[in-house]
C-alpha cells in the first residue's frame, strides 16, 4: 500500500517491480490490481470434486478482511456467472450462416428476448450489493486498497516501477467493474456508442460530451489478454445486430427490449454507484485500528474535507459524469427513439 505523502513520485521498489512487470506481461495485462485479480482469479473450490459454483466459491485474498469485501467479489462473481448466458446467445448469433432467413430471425428474437432476461437478472444482482456490503465499510476500508497511481486524477503522485523503463507509460489506475470482458461484450453485442461516434437521438448533452468517451476502451488494458483479443474479434465481426434490427421490422422490438434493461440496468448502476462514493465520499472513516491503510483513510478524509474534485472512480474517471454517459448511450441505441 503506498503511503501517504506529498512527494512527486511514489517508487515501487526493484524486488517487486521487476517481477510484477514480467509476469503482467506474460499475462498481457497491466501491472497493477485489476477486476481479474480481484474477482477472477482470487478463488478456489470450497469442495474440488463438485462443478465451480457461486455456493463452491471460496475467495482467498481479502485486503480488509471484512465480510463486506468479501461479499462485493461474490456479487461481482454472480454477474460474471449470469454473462456466461449472455455469451452463450452472442456467440450463437456470431456463428449463424445467414441471419437473414425465416428461421434465422425467428431464433435471434427468442435469443434477444432471454438475453433481456439475463439482463434483468443482473439488475438484481447489482441491487443486491446493498443486502451484504455495506456502504460506510467499502467506501473506507475496502476501496482504498484499490486505488493506483491514476486512480485520482492526474495531479495525485505518479508510481515509479524501479529497474523498469518507461513504467510512466503504464497503466495504473486499479481494478473497477468497467473492466468486465462480459459486460463489453454485451455493449459490442448490442452496438452502445460510448465514443458518440454515430448520430443518434436524443443528441449527447454538454455533460455526456465532457465525459471520459475513451473509458471503456481503456479499461480493455486491464483485462487479460485473451479476454481483450475476444473482443477485438466480437468488434470486427461485421454483423451488427442492430442494423439488422433497423432492416428487420420482426426484431425491432426485442432488440429495443434488450437495450432499454440496459440502460435500465446502468440507472441502478448510477444510484448504486451514489450510495457507495459520492454519498460515503461525504461521510468520515472509522476510527483507525493500527491497519496499513489507516492513512490512506486518513489523506482522503483530509481531500474530503477540503472540497477537493469530484468524486472519482478507481478507473480514474469522474463518477457522475461517466455513469451518466453511458447510460445516455445506451438508451440512443434504441430504435424506436431514433
Amino acid at each position: 500500500m503506498p503511503p501517504s505523502s506529498t512527494a512527486d513520485s511514489i517508487l515501487v521498489p526493484r524486488s517487486l517491480a521487476v517481477p510484477l512487470v514480467e509476469v503482467s506481461r506474460a499475462l498481457k495485462i497491466a501491472p497493477v490490481l485489476t477486476f481479474a485479480d480481484t474477482v477472477l482469479w482470487n478463488w478456489e473450490l470450497v469442495n474440488p470434486s463438485l462443478p465451480v459454483s457461486i455456493d463452491n466459491m471460496r475467495f482467498l485474498n481479502l485486503f480488509s478482511g471484512t465480510e463486506d469485501e468479501r461479499n462485493f467479489y461474490l456479487t461481482s462473481a454472480r454477474a460474471e456467472f449470469a454473462g456466461v448466458e449472455m455469451l452463450r446467445i452472442i456467440n450463437d448469433y456470431f456463428n449463424l450462416p445467414n441471419v437473414t432467413d425465416m428461421t434465422s430471425i425467428s431464433k435471434i428474437s427468442r435469443d434477444l428476448a432471454k438475453l433481456t432476461g439475463v439482463i434483468e437478472e443482473l439488475s438484481g444482482i447489482i441491487q443486491s450489493v446493498r443486502n451484504v456490503v455495506d456502504p460506510h465499510v467499502f467506501y473506507w476500508e475496502v476501496r482504498p486498497w484499490y486505488e493506483g497511481s491514476q486512480a485520482r486524477g492526474p495531479t495525485e503522485p505518479a508510481w515509479i516501477y524501479e529497474g523498469v523503463a518507461d513504467s510512466d507509460t503504464f497503466d495504473l489506475s486499479g481494478p473497477s467493474a468497467g473492466q468486465s470482458s462480459v459486460m463489453h461484450a454485451l455493449d459490442i453485442f448490442l452496438d452502445i456508442d460510448h465514443k458518440l461516434k454515430d448520430r443518434r437521438s436524443p443528441a449527447p448533452s454538454v455533460n455526456n460530451k465532457r465525459a471520459d468517451l475513451g473509458f471503456m476502451d481503456r479499461m480493455r488494458r486491464y483485462m487479460p489478454g485473451k479476454h481483450r483479443e475476444y473482443l477485438g474479434y466480437l468488434a470486427a465481426t461485421h454483423r451488427p445486430i442492430r442494423d439488422l434490427a433497423l432492416q428487420t421490422p420482426a426484431l425491432r422490438e426485442p432488440y429495443d427490449a434488450a437495450v432499454m434493461a440496459l440502460k435500465k440496468l446502468r440507472d441502478l448502476h448510477i444510484r448504486i454507484a451514489c450510495l457507495y462514493i459520492v454519498t460515503m465520499s461525504r461521510t468520515t472513516p472509522p476510527v483507525g485500528s493500527g491497519c496499513p491503510v489507516s492513512a490512506m483513510m486518513a489523506k482522503l478524509e483530509k481531500e474530503r474535507a477540503a472540497g477537493r474534485g469530484p468524486s472519482r472512480g478507481t478507473g480514474g474517471n469522474e463518477l457522475a459524469l461517466l455513469l451518466k454517459a453511458g447510460r445516455d448511450a445506451t438508451r440512443r441505441a434504441a430504435i424506436r427513439i431514433n
